[in-house]
This record gives C-alpha cells, structure tokens and sequence, in this order.
C-alpha cells in the first residue's frame, strides 16, 4: 500500500498505485489534519464573507448567497460545471487524476470533511474511474470542468467506467455498497478548484517520457552498432568537457549500452593508424551524420528537460492548488490563485517539445538506414528481398515521417495560447490540461516511430548476420522483439507489427533507463 498524505508523493509512488495497483491508504495524522481543518473553517465561517461559501463563483462572487441555500450551491457548482465534451478520458489518466486531486486534498488546508477523501480512496481502491471527458477546463481555476465530472460521481451522479463498462454511478455504487458524498461546507468548490488533471497527466507523461528516452538512447546506439560508427562522439573525455548533466548521463548510457560490442569501432585503430595518412579519398567516413554522432547533444538537453519536469510536476502534485486556502495554522482563509496551472502548462509545452525532437532524432536514423545512398551498407529501405518485386520497409517508412510531422505541428505551445473567458474574471489562463493532453499524443506518436526504427534496425541485423557481434544489451533486445516481430522477405502487411513492437516499448522497460543516470 502506499500511504497518502503521510509524506511527499514521489513518481515512484505515482507509478506503483497506476501502474503496480498498488492500493491507496489515508495517513491518520494527515487525517486528523483535515478535521482539524474543517471544524477551523466551520467556526471561522460564521458572520463572515468568505468566498464560494456563502458568495457566488467567478464573477458571479459579488452576489451573496442566502443561508439555507449554502450547501444547495456546492451542489449546483459541481453539476452546472459538469460540462466536458470530446473523447473520454482512459481510465489511467482518470485515475492519476484522483489521485491527484486526493493527495492535494490531503495536504489539509481545503476546509473538506474527511468523507471526500476516504470515498476517493474507495473509488481508486476498488477502480471506479468516472467519465471525464478531454475539452472543458482552460487551467484556471484549474481543471474545473474535468474535475466537476469527478465531484458529479462523488455525489452519485453521471457515469462511470467500471471493469471496462460505461455504467450509472447509482448503479455501480449501489452494487459496490458506496455512499454517495455528502456536502458539508465547501466540498463542492474543494473538488473542482486546482490542478489535478493537468498534473495527473503530466505524470504519466513524465513517466513515459522518461521510458522512451531510454529505448531513444538503446536504439541510437544500436543504429551507431549496425554500420559500425566510431565509439569516440560517445567517449567519457568528449562529453566531460561539455558541462551539461543530461548530455554525460546519454554518454553514460550508450557507453554501457554498448559495452562488449564487436562492431563499434576505435578511431585509433582505424583512422588514425599510419597506412591511412598516404591516401588521397577515404574509404571510411572521416564523421559520421550528426544523427549518428551527435546523439548526446541531442538526447541531453531532452534528458534534462524530463528531469526538470519531474521536479515541478512532483512539486504541483504535492502542493495545495485550491482556492481559498484554508489555514488553521495562521487562523485565517486567504485568497489567491492557487489553482493556476502555468507550472504544469509550461513543463508540458516544454517536454512535448523535447520528445518531437526525440522523434526527429529516430526518424533521421530511420532514414539514413533506408537510404542506401547515405549508409552505403544496406540494399534500398534494407529490403532483404527482390529489388524492385519487393519493397523492404518503405511503406512504414511513410508513417513514421507522417507521424512525426503530426508531432512538429503539436509542439505548437499552449502556455502561450490564454484566451480569456468567464466574463473576463479569468483574463489568463493556463490551458494546462490541453497542453498535458497534447503531451500525451506527442508521446504516443513517439513511441510508434521508435517503434518502425527498431524493425529496421532488426531487418538490418538480419542482412549482416551479425548477432554474435553485437553487445549484450543490443543482442538481448534483437531476440526480444524477434519473438513478435519475425525476420520478413516477402511483403505483407505490417500495421500489425507497428502496433506490436509500438507496444512493446511501451510496457516495458530498457536495460538501461532513464532512472539508473
């Protein structure tokens, strides 16, 4: 189990409860912190003005609202808001929304009866994901309409996905022996207002991206292997005198990568050994295409960029993101904007960049394979056929340059695309979800261009025969995936081995990954 509010959820964490289902428990004193808190807010609230408790939302806050209509409001908000269109969310990024939402809630400074967070807790306990749809939110105040479908199925209401099934929320509640949430103050507001889709999201983004820029490194080294570049772009003395963490930890990685390798080669042996220097053309390229060689240079800044993600998304995911704060601390209720996701928008905007040029770094090595022109070792497009009867891996070749040209255009930041709303009370925004979101795709369509270089790479091995040459590492994953993607000469269809290879890196993890550097 992994408790919650008891100390910082990290991405480890985060990874076993989505990804282990590893079950959720509440600390005690982080419980006993938000009653605490409640009972402050219940007395603090009494013959004062305090926002969305007895005023209006939004620009509608400079209306009052009657005492026997308070809790009545947190209904109407929740329900009003419920107002999301476009796909459904999975039921994976559901969950590390709630998530989210909980272990902001159990920070203890939201006002919130401890009902909310032990009904969260049986909702991810027992894989009740509501229906929360992509479109809604702007990301201020926060996530409000993706989270306003959570809080209409925690007063049993709307739908949810259940053992793979759109359902009632009576229904399944009904069946499961769950009762519905019952507002006491200002659960309602507590629910709706903050980041918890954009950053339940973001994480899973991180930690996909943090995966891919392994198998990124695994497969830049195994392209490096198969035409037999030299080891020195790679070296520990090249890239220490270049002061970047993430561009040494990529050296570090393709290094151990390729230890043992039989094809790599040593510039000294080759280039620099006396017979050469008399020669007027060289048979052997003198520098390898920086697809090739500039590998660190190109993978480190994305390296870095992962990481420093990593750090502000685990930092929102711990943080209070509701508005107003409630403090029993310091005795008081202040006002802000907590709930405003630019940290999250930003991180986003910024990996989806960095993972769109790792996806142009592999279509690059894609294309220097295929073109015989360039690497002047493999048959056109390493057809291991008939030149001109068969045709290799060409065909693909046009989805990964489509794909990657999808990802270009994505890239596209929405940190910068605030478009005011809400009669003007929200004058800039965030568009945080819509930047996790896009992340998400960028990501995917990553995965499937790393997923069309690493077949030809394997077809590539395949015309050397020289699997007893290659490193450990590289060996191991060439028989790996031969298992579900076979050896081909004659064509056939090949978008079912895209999807299966596309798979395969993303349920598993590289030798060497991002989190051992």
């Amino acid at each position: 189990m992994i408790p919650v509010g008891q100390s910082v959820l990290t991405l480890n964490d985060f990874s076993d409860i989505l990804f282990k289902n590893k079950a959720v428990t509440l600390s005690p004193s982080a419980l006993a912190k938000i009653e605490t808190n409640f009972k402050f807010l219940q007395s603090f609230s009494s013959n004062k003005l305090i926002y969305g408790i007895n005023t209006g939302f939004g620009p509608m806050a400079q209306y009052k609202v009657s005492e026997e209509n308070l809790l009545q409001l947190q209904y109407n908000l929740i329900r009003s808001h419920s107002s999301g269109n476009g796909a459904l969310l999975s039921p994976v990024l559901v969950k590390a929304l709630m998530v989210a939402r909980l272990n902001s809630l159990m920070q203890g400074y939201s006002g919130v009866h401890t009902d909310i967070v032990e009904l969260l807790t049986q909702l991810i306990n027992k894989e009740v994901y509501p229906c929360i749809f992509e479109h809604g939110g702007v990301g201020a105040s926060g996530d409000l309409v993706q989270l306003a479908h959570l809080g209409l199925v925690l007063i049993g209401e709307g739908e949810v996905i259940y053992e793979g099934n759109i359902r009632q929320t009576a229904d399944v509640f009904s069946e499961l022996g769950i009762k519905p949430l019952t507002i006491h103050v200002r659960e309602g507001l507590a629910t709706i207002n903050g980041t918890s889709a954009m950053t339940g999201i973001g994480m899973i983004n991180i930690i996909q991206a943090q995966k891919l820029l392994g198998w990124s490194a695994m497969l830049s080294a195994m392209t490096n292997e198969i035409v037999e570049a030299y080891d020195d772009h790679f070296s520990h003395e090249l890239n220490i005198v270049k002061h970047h963490k993430g561009q040494n930890k990529v050296a570090a990685m393709l290094r151990d990568i390729l230890h043992g390798s039989e094809m790599v080669r040593s510039r000294t042996d080759h280039l620099y050994h006396p017979d050469n220097i008399d020669q007027e053309v060289f048979e052997d390229k003198v520098q390898e295409y920086y697809s090739l060689r500039c590998v660190t240079q190109v993978l480190g800044p994305i390296y870095d960029t992962i990481a420093n993600a990593e750090t502000v998304l685990v930092d929102e995911l711990n943080s209070v993101n509701d508005n107003p704060v409630i403090d029993h601390v310091n005795q008081n209720v202040f006002h802000g904007g907590n709930f405003h996701g630019d940290y999250v928008s930003l991180e986003m905007d910024k990996l989806k960049i960095a993972v769109t040029k790792l996806s142009m770094l592999s279509e690059r090595q894609l294309n220097y394979l295929l073109n015989e022109k360039l690497n002047q070792k493999f048959p056109p497009f390493v057809n291991l056929g008939v030149l001109g009867f068969n045709f290799g891996m060409q065909g693909v070749q046009f989805t990964a340059v489509s794909t990657v040209a999808e990802n270009q255009t994505l890239s596209f930041p929405m940190y910068v695309h605030s478009i005011p709303n809400n009669n003007d009370n929200q004058d800039i925004v965030s568009m945080g979800c819509n930047a996790a979101l896009m992340t998400r795709k960028v990501i995917d369509n990553a995965y499937a261009v790393l997923g069309i270089q690493l077949m030809t790479i394997l077809q590539a091995v395949d015309y050397l025969n020289c699997q007893t040459k290659l490193a450990p590492h590289t060996l191991a994953l060439y028989n790996e995936v031969r298992k579900i993607f076979p050896k081909f000469i004659e064509d056939s269809h090949k978008y079912k081995d895209v999807q299966n290879v596309k798979n395969y890196l993303e349920t598993t993890e590289p030798a060497v990954n991002f989190r051992a550097y």
